[in-house]
């Protein structure tokens, strides 16, 4: 393996520059946490919302095109915090999919979130997405209405944003539609979620030019948490009930609160003055995701 150039400012604030190793996972396991991630009775946002927040005010539209169904959001109160939250929405049912776009949002979608960003900055209060999607909207509406610029909007603004933010794959964690609400200062990962740079039948119809070799090409781009800790995309996999959170969607909830809560305080602890306020969080925050596929040989 060649090695390849690391910046010099990266090796200067010590941040990791050689991956864990992955250990290789079989196949069928690796399938069967994609089967769990898709689960059509696993908790989606608005489940967990409705557990973990109270107060909550959704607020709709992005104050340009629509109100997208695929992302919610708005005002709650989280063990007395005031919070932005927000998160893709996937439906329960096949009417609920297509009002829901199979969570899906298209370019005011990630607008509205946006907007929600924006209001959260605002106001001072620490922002908490949910991601579960298999990608963004693809659709011809989708691209007319600009939404790789949406994407690319949110990543800016999330990069310099003025405020805690935590994001966690309850679901599917599917390309840039997830990147566009999970670009921060922690990022966890339910147990059983899965996440991608595409679906794994997208990257077996590119690879192989055979969508059936789907379970193959999971395998091959380690979708499952425990490699995405290992190569250190994330910070922590949060445990789920046995056989899935589709199986206790109440205790799912009370472990995915204690992880929430322990990485806010923990923000909360980081932005204090003594520790270099919220300027010190944004350096952290910069190459947390600068030094992402840095490495050197050993």
């Amino acid at each position: 393996m060649s090695t390849t150039a690391i910046d010099p400012v990266v090796e200067r604030v010590g941040v990791i520059t050689s991956p864990l190793p992955v250990a290789p996972v079989p196949v069928e396991d690796t399938w069967q946490k994609v089967k769990l991630a898709r689960h059509p009775e696993r908790p989606h946002t608005h489940d967990y919302i409705s557990r973990l927040f109270s107060g909550y005010i959704e607020l709709h539209g992005d104050r340009r095109f629509g109100d997208d169904q695929a992302l919610i959001g708005g005002l709650a109160c989280f063990e007395g915090r005031n919070v932005v939250v927000m998160g893709q929405q996937k439906g329960k049912d096949t009417r609920d999919n297509i009002k829901r776009n199979f969570g899906m949002p298209c370019a005011e979608g990630y607008r509205k979130a946006l907007r929600l960003f924006r209001l959260g900055e605002k106001f001072g209060f620490p922002i908490i997405c949910f991601i579960d999607t298999p990608g963004a909207y693809p659709g011809l509406q989708s691209e007319e209405r600009g939404v790789a610029q949406a994407i690319a909007e949110n990543l800016l603004v999330l990069a310099a944003l003025r405020v805690p933010v935590i994001a966690t794959i309850i679901g599917e964690g599917g390309s840039g539609g997830a990147l566009a609400i999970g670009l921060a200062d922690r990022v966890l990962m339910l147990e059983n979620s899965i996440y991608s740079v595409a679906s794994p039948e997208a990257s077996a119809a590119i690879l192989w030019h055979d969508a059936s070799l789907a379970s193959e090409a999971a395998t091959s781009m380690k979708v499952a948490a425990p490699q995405i800790l290992q190569m250190g995309l994330i910070d922590e996999v949060i445990q789920e009930p046995d056989g899935g959170a589709h199986t206790n969607p109440s205790e799912s909830a009370g472990l995915l609160k204690a992880a929430l809560l322990r990485n806010l305080e923990e923000l909360e602890f980081e932005t204090g003055e003594t520790n270099g306020g919220i300027d010190g969080l944004l350096e952290k925050r910069y190459w947390k995701f600068r030094s992402m596929g840095a490495w050197q040989q050993a």
